[in-house]
């Protein structure tokens, strides 16, 4: 089945809305007129609404890092979907491992947000991946098969649907490691083989599964070539539109 490809680009916490909308504008005029991938930009929260209004009517989606699960209350610092889909933000990173590593993340928060992102609205980008020490005790199928389980439990294979996975392995994120295209195939085969046993074949096969994890332009065709690769989640490599445009053409 064929999969469109995602790029996505996770900002982290860089650039001020100043910043973004100088991006956005440079990207867009690197543009093919139609281009043979999706792009998302994940921005701070501070520069989402100047994302949202820099990208109108281009072919880029707006992401936001995170987002809480409840609704509304005395939860300081906090954002809500509703706060975000009322920008015209579209998809939300949960559970990437720098949330899960410094802010306490877990497989049952990541759940929490969700199937409060799917509730209201916005498409969340479960992240999930090993740390070095679980690969090298030969665990990272048994860490990929708890975080997907917990993070998807409850869903209904409809709401299940609206998600997209992102593979991480934490030891390869800003480290200039890379997993080999054939490691990342791997773990990316094992993941579709969860959803279809979790929920069905049909929507295993639809699930777009992307790789992170210092993906970069001179790289990008390999690990896109692989079957269960369906584009990448791209940290420092995206922060300069010449460099981006170089993974998001990777097939040019």
């Amino acid at each position: 089945m064929s999969r469109r490809v995602l790029i996505a680009g996770n900002w982290k916490m860089h650039k001020t809305a100043a910043e973004t909308s100088d991006f956005i504008k440079q990207l867009a005029a690197m543009l093919p007129q139609k281009p043979n991938v999706d792009i998302t930009l994940a921005p701070p929260f501070t520069a989402l609404e100047t994302a949202v209004r820099t990208a109108g009517g281009m072919p880029i989606t707006i992401a936001a890092q995170n987002v809480y699960w409840e609704e509304k209350g005395a939860f300081t610092g906090e954002v809500s979907v509703e706060m975000l889909t009322c920008l015209g933000v579209e998809q939300v990173i949960i559970g990437h491992s720098e949330r899960r590593q410094f802010f306490g993340e877990t497989n049952k928060t990541v759940n929490l947000k969700v199937k409060a992102a799917i509730k209201g609205g916005l498409a969340p980008i479960m992240c999930i991946g090993e740390t070095l020490e679980e690969r090298e005790a030969e665990k990272t199928l048994a860490v990929l098969e708890t975080q997907v389980t917990e993070g998807t439990a409850g869903l209904s294979p409809e709401e299940a649907s609206k998600l997209i996975v992102a593979y991480e392995p934490i030891w390869a994120i800003g480290t200039g490691k890379t997993a080999t295209p054939a490691m990342a195939q791997d773990a990316h085969a094992f993941i579709r083989k969860l959803f279809e046993k979790i929920f069905n074949k049909e929507l295993a096969n639809r699930l777009r599964i992307l790789y992170g994890g210092s993906v970069k332009p001179d790289n990008a065709a390999d690990l896109m070539a692989m079957e269960d690769i369906d584009g990448a989640l791209v940290g420092g490599a995206s922060l300069k539109p010449d460099v981006f445009i170089g993974i998001i053409k990777y097939d040019f």
